[in-house]
């Protein structure tokens, strides 16, 4: 049953508004009125009648009505700035994983054609022997001769004999122009830092230092004296002499002390297994010489490829030959040697051939022998000035002890007394260390025939 209260207000004050009234007597938010009528109870519940108050009159309040707006309007704000700082965010990953991307695909296409290349088959290297027409005879690395075709996008002006190619591996077909080259052991034979020996580091060989000086470094410091005279400078040098008497420390002098290009190589490393690579590997070396000009070419034990040419030889000494006669055409050939000079070492100068020694080729030849009293005496000061020796101890009394010595014995004699006196405990070198020292190397010449140099040269 329902029961309407439509004036609840009269015991409210006579002066209150309907507002003010609501806000000052406001019911509780849930009322529960028990009605009695003929003896039963009837019960109701009034809700919120307060809030009631309050709906109706909020819309004629301007003050509420702008507040609610405000903050509306704040957290519209709030959102849209959270919402462009997380759309500028996304826009920066977008490109941050665009640019990545792109990074890859590089990287990929990269790999790949890395790969094709990797299982591309090899080409095969060859040198241009003739053109015939529109097509080239090619000599293969193995040897064979070939008639092939060339390839219609390279520059037909660049192919000419003796020009570098590579070939298809299947057609032998020309593919490309390869820059010259050289050999391995030839580019290798450079010595680009200076050794650390000097003519003051080599003792007793004065006269041969002078003369060494005059016919290399001299043409290099002043060549247009040589043409004011009206002759040509030595375009080579022939150190000979017994083992260990400073051929090689000369030419490493020589390379210290100049500021040409120092090209070393072993005449043994010029012998080589296959027919004509020997002479191809003198041919390089000298090319780069006249390109690295100024430029000393240093060739050590000459004797393994300069030796007489005898009139019964196997097949290696028939290559041996071909590779000598290559290093006379280029020692004394049409291209001039110019800023190029050669220096060769050998202990067997009796094993030349007489063409090699005839002026034009080695202009001088400098002999070092087994050094003298006072050139032992000079070598025992080169190696013994940072010793500390004992008192009474001279250089003079040392070389009278170590007659017959070469420079490379007196050093092994100076090494050995030292040896001796750390062994013992001792901050100086005594006599009997050198003493003692000396007697082992006379010990170790006699031993070995090899290293007697006296039974060579005797």
């Amino acid at each position: 049953m329902a029961y309407g209260f439509r004036n609840l207000r009269p015991l409210c004050a006579n002066s209150l508004g309907s507002t003010e009234f609501a806000r000052t007597h406001a019911l509780p938010i849930r009322l529960s009125i028990i009605v009695l009528r003929r003896g039963h109870k009837y019960r109701f519940t009034v809700h919120n009648m307060a809030s009631e108050a309050d709906e109706k009159p909020s819309g004629n309040d301007p003050l509420e009505n702008t507040d609610s707006h405000k903050g509306a309007l704040d957290r519209l704000s709030k959102d849209y700035r959270e919402l462009s700082d997380k759309a500028q965010q996304l826009l920066t990953e977008k490109l941050f994983l665009e640019n990545e991307l792109t990074q890859l695909k590089k990287r990929s296409n990269r790999l790949e054609e890395e790969l094709s290349n990797i299982r591309t088959p090899p080409l095969i290297i060859g040198y241009i022997q003739d053109m015939v027409n529109e097509q080239a005879v090619v000599r293969s690395s193995n040897g064979t001769v070939f008639l092939v075709s060339i390839n219609r996008r390279l520059d037909s002006t660049k192919i000419k004999p003796g020009t570098r190619v590579a070939l298809n591996q299947d057609t032998l077909s020309v593919v490309e122009i390869l820059s010259d080259s050289w050999d391995p052991l030839v580019s290798n034979a450079e010595i680009i830092d200076s050794p650390d020996v000097d003519y003051s580091s080599i003792g007793g060989l004065e006269k041969q230092i002078k003369e060494l000086k005059e016919a290399i470094e001299l043409p290099f410091e002043n060549p247009q004296a040589f043409s004011d005279f009206g002759i040509d400078p030595p375009k080579g040098v022939l150190l000979t002499g017994p083992p260990g008497t400073g051929k090689t420390m000369l030419a490493k002098a020589v390379a210290n002390s100049t500021n040409a290009s120092f090209l070393g190589l072993v005449g043994a490393e010029l012998a080589q297994k296959y027919i004509g690579e020997g002479g191809r590997m003198v041919r390089e070396l000298f090319e780069m010489a006249r390109e690295k000009a100024p430029s000393i070419i240093f060739i050590d034990e000459i004797d393994s490829i300069g030796s007489k040419r005898l009139d019964v030889a196997t097949s290696g000494d028939r290559e041996v030959q071909r590779t000598l006669m290559q290093l006379l055409s280029e020692l004394d050939g049409f291209e001039s040697l110019d800023n190029v000079k050669v220096i060769a070492a050998t202990n067997r100068p009796e094993l030349l051939d007489a063409a090699l020694l005839r002026p034009g080729r080695f202009d001088r030849i400098i002999d070092i022998p087994i050094p003298d009293m006072d050139a032992r005496e000079a070598i025992f000061s080169v190696h013994t000035r940072s010793m500390p020796m004992a008192k009474g101890l001279d250089s003079r009394s040392l070389a009278s002890m170590s007659e017959g010595f070469s420079g490379a014995e007196i050093k092994s004699a100076v090494v050995e007394a030292g040896i001796s006196a750390i062994s013992s405990g001792r901050k100086s070198v005594k006599k009997s260390d050198f003493i003692g020292a000396i007697k082992k190397v006379e010990d170790n010449r006699k031993g070995s025939n090899e290293t007697n140099s006296e039974g060579i040269y005797g």
